[in-house]
């Protein structure tokens, strides 16, 4: 996988409702240290963020505190919709909201570039009319759009800004103790890697913001520590044990170490893959490609320049496995999760 796909260096979980079977690193986290990466390396979640924001959402419906039919214009004004077309708040999660799906290539900034406000960039996307592209309750069409007025949601529901109730209510209570919306001090980060040749360096300088791009490694162009300007649709950075921590709470149907984060009902209604759409089917923050629709899995990828990673539950099975890369090419991963789904595990 590393070699046909290019792959600098990743790091893979595997768990079972009760604890991790295989924690690893493969490869070079920092190629120019030749650093290994390990389990506990950090990197950029990407959009399997959404996961853990829906996760959120139905929290805060468990908790009576948000109500999933409701128009998101009740708890965010300037998301009212023209007309009766307002979208629910359960679309933004499915992906039937209507939202559009620009190209988030120069929504990231700098680590040490104080972080933007991501109530203004979406503001400043609706007014600019690249929201609302579909009518709502139509197929699903995966939008980061979407789960950026998630955020918004929540924050407007729970009264606290977005990145503290996600800390509060499902992080901490989780145990994942180095996942959060900035690298921890000291923590072992991966350095992110753009696969191109050199004569590409400018176009690549120029389409990312200033101070992202960094020097170049043989056939690889690496990027700067740098973080997601949307926190709710891709703004996370951890480790595989702290995700291997989240999949353990999900085939635990909400539960982990004793604590209750979500209701059963909850977690159950997330693994349930109920509306058809391009290219992917969705349900409640999982969704499962069209192609393996008959699979006994649900999945969410994070892509984005540097890092591709994939987290995949198998519920029947009581499996969870996630890898993550500092590889911008997606790569094929089926085999070797065809082999761990089919592993017998002591």
């Amino acid at each position: 996988m590393m070699r046909r796909g290019s792959v600098p260096g990743f790091s893979m979980a595997v768990v079972n409702r009760e604890r991790v079977l295989l924690a690893a690193g493969y490869g070079l986290a920092n190629r120019a240290a030749n650093r290994p990466a390990t389990a506990s390396t950090s990197y950029l979640w990407f959009s399997m963020s959404k996961i853990v924001t829906a996760t959120a959402a139905l929290r805060l419906v468990d908790e009576g505190r948000l109500d999933l039919r409701a128009p998101i214009g009740e708890y965010v004004g300037y998301l009212q919709a023209p007309g009766t077309s307002t979208p629910r708040v359960g679309q933004l999660l499915n992906h039937t909201a209507g939202f559009g799906n620009p190209m988030p290539v120069r929504w990231v900034h700098p680590a040490d570039a104080d972080p933007p406000d991501p109530g203004a960039l979406l503001r400043r996307l609706m007014s600019r009319r690249r929201g609302y592209r579909y009518p709502a309750g139509q197929s699903a069409r995966y939008s980061n759009v979407g789960y950026l007025a998630a955020g918004e949601v929540i924050a407007a529901a729970a009264g606290v800004p977005f990145e503290a109730y996600i800390q509060q209510s499902v992080l901490r209570p989780a145990g994942m103790e180095h996942t959060g919306f900035r690298y921890e001090e000291g923590a072992d980060i991966a350095t992110g890697y753009v696969k191109a040749p050199r004569i590409v360096d400018p176009l690549l300088r120029g389409l990312l913001p200033g101070g992202i791009a960094g020097d170049r490694h043989g056939q690889y162009l690496s990027l700067n520590p740098f973080y997601v300007d949307g926190p709710a649709y891709g703004g996370l950075v951890g480790d595989v044990l702290d995700a291997g921590r989240f999949l353990r709470l999900h085939l635990r149907d909400g539960e982990i170490d004793g604590v209750r984060v979500l209701s059963a009902q909850a977690a159950r209604r997330m693994r349930s893959i109920d509306q058809a759409g391009k290219p992917f089917d969705h349900g409640t923050g999982w969704f499962r490609r069209p192609t393996k629709a008959s699979g006994d899995w649900v999945e969410h990828f994070g892509a984005g320049a540097g890092f591709w990673n994939v987290m995949r539950l198998y519920p029947d099975r009581g499996l969870g496995v996630v890898v993550m890369s500092n590889s911008t090419r997606m790569y094929d991963f089926e085999p070797l999760f065809a082999l761990l789904a089919s592993a017998s595990w002591p």
